[in-house]
């Protein structure tokens, strides 16, 4: 009988497969770049007040490679989580989200990193 997986085991699997999707086209890119998944953004990422965006909860953030320190893509679990409506819309959510933290580390267009990345928005 298998063991049945918790909500986070299913998250990091979702970010996982998102990543493997662009290591495919990125790979030599995203070698050094280590992913990680958090529950929440830290107080400092969140927006707050008239200047706020939209959304004032990060999904995600990139931060670029210092020294010995590798670049990291952080995924932030509960905030996707809440805005996605069912398993598929949260799947969506996290590749999309994966996407745009690629592409601003590179400097580049989500539309570049993931062509199909336009479609969905």
């Amino acid at each position: 009988m298998p063991i049945a997986r918790s909500r986070g085991e299913r998250f990091d699997d979702l970010v996982l497969d998102a990543v493997d999707r662009l290591r495919s086209r990125w790979g030599n890119e995203l070698s050094a770049v280590e992913f990680s998944v958090e529950e929440v953004p830290p107080l400092s990422e969140l927006g707050d007040g008239p200047r706020a965006g939209s959304d004032p909860i990060p999904f995600g953030r990139a931060q670029e490679a210092r020294g010995k320190t590798p670049a990291v893509i952080v995924v932030y679990r509960r905030p996707l989580e809440a805005r996605a409506r069912d398993r598929e819309t949260l799947g969506a959510l996290v590749h999309d989200t994966v996407v745009e933290q690629v592409a601003g580390l590179l400097g580049l267009s989500p539309e570049t990193v993931d062509p199909g990345y336009d479609e969905r928005h």
